[in-house]
């Protein structure tokens, strides 16, 4: 691994992800030197004076410590002054890391630790475009990959200026792309393939059995900013038409049957089957599940994610056949 962290670093600027990761570089350059580095982590406005010289004197164990401060903005005076004085002279068994957004708020801290010798990463968010395409076109190489200009841009244009999701979608074309270099072609099925996940492909994977993809297509709509009551209403009338269909009368046929639940032949077609394995007690139990998670995303629960995960478990779990 390369070289000793410095004693105090300063990782300054508003883009999350590249913050996170220079983060993530300290400590991994500690645990290189170190494996049995300890890792503190403290947020801005929880810190007391105190807190630093308490976490970064020696160990009774002799193993050293990273101590990371977020949210530096937050800190208080008396913690900033801590600080300042600490970095003039620096503990050799801690690595200290502060995170600040940049900004006014907390600007004596940034100053403060500049000037006594701290190490200083910048992370500002990538306003320019030429930027993000140096981004992506770095993140694929990271994998192993190349990626020619036009897909950068292709890729830029299909996701947004999202880093986090930018480096998501270049590690996923790294593991879906045979060969080396990264085309037009494979962002365009890539971009395709993810565009299409609407509530109504989760509902048909989650009343089919599928659940690996249920999750996967859910996690993906959300992430791309699908809303949570569109998915939760493809979920009802995925499960609506099943108890449509499974409840009509034996006897009805073909137009008949379409006519009396009122779904086009083709729809129907596709209901039928998947009621495969479907029983009454299931259906009205996956309706219970969707009714509940409704309410939730609706408002009457916190984090409609989770509501909707578990919603497409018991979805999928109350299908008795396999």
């Amino acid at each position: 691994m390369g070289t000793d962290p410095a004693p105090v670093t300063l990782v300054v600027g508003d883009e999350e992800l590249l913050a996170d990761r220079a983060v993530s570089s300290v400590i991994a350059a500690a645990r290189a030197k170190d494996p049995g580095t300890q890792v503190h982590d403290l947020f801005g406005g929880k810190v007391e004076p105190g807190e630093l010289t308490r976490l970064t004197s020696p160990s009774l164990f002799g193993d050293p410590a990273v101590v990371v401060f977020r949210s530096a903005q937050d800190l208080g005076k008396e913690v900033i002054a801590e600080i300042v004085a600490y970095t003039k002279s620096p503990s050799e068994d801690a690595v200290v890391v502060l995170v600040h957004p940049g900004g006014v708020k907390g600007k004596a801290l940034v100053e403060g630790v500049k000037k006594a010798g701290a190490a200083v990463i910048a992370v500002s968010k990538l306003t320019k475009a030429g930027e993000r395409l140096d981004f992506i076109k770095g993140e694929t190489r990271n994998a192993g990959r190349s990626i020619s200009g036009a897909a950068a841009q292709a890729l830029l244009d299909a996701v947004g200026n999202d880093l986090r999701e930018l480096a998501a979608a270049c590690s996923q074309l790294a593991f879906d792309t045979p060969g080396k270099a990264i085309d037009e072609a494979a962002v365009a099925r890539y971009h395709r393939g993810r565009a299409e996940v609407s509530g109504f492909t989760i509902a048909d994977s989650a009343v089919e059995g599928r659940l690996g993809e249920a999750l996967e297509q859910l996690r993906w709509a959300l992430a791309t900013g699908t809303a949570p009551v569109l998915i939760v209403s493809a979920l009802a009338g995925g499960v609506r038409s099943l108890a449509k269909v499974g409840g009509a009368p034996r006897k009805l046929r073909g137009g008949q049957l379409a006519s009396h639940v009122g779904m086009p032949p083709w729809k129907l077609d596709r209901v039928k089957r998947q009621l495969n394995g479907w029983g009454p007690e299931g259906i009205a139990r996956a309706m219970q599940a969707v009714a509940v998670a409704d309410e939730q995303v609706k408002g009457g629960g916190t984090d409609p994610a989770y509501a909707l995960e578990h919603t497409v478990q018991v979805i999928v779990a109350s299908r008795t056949g396999r």
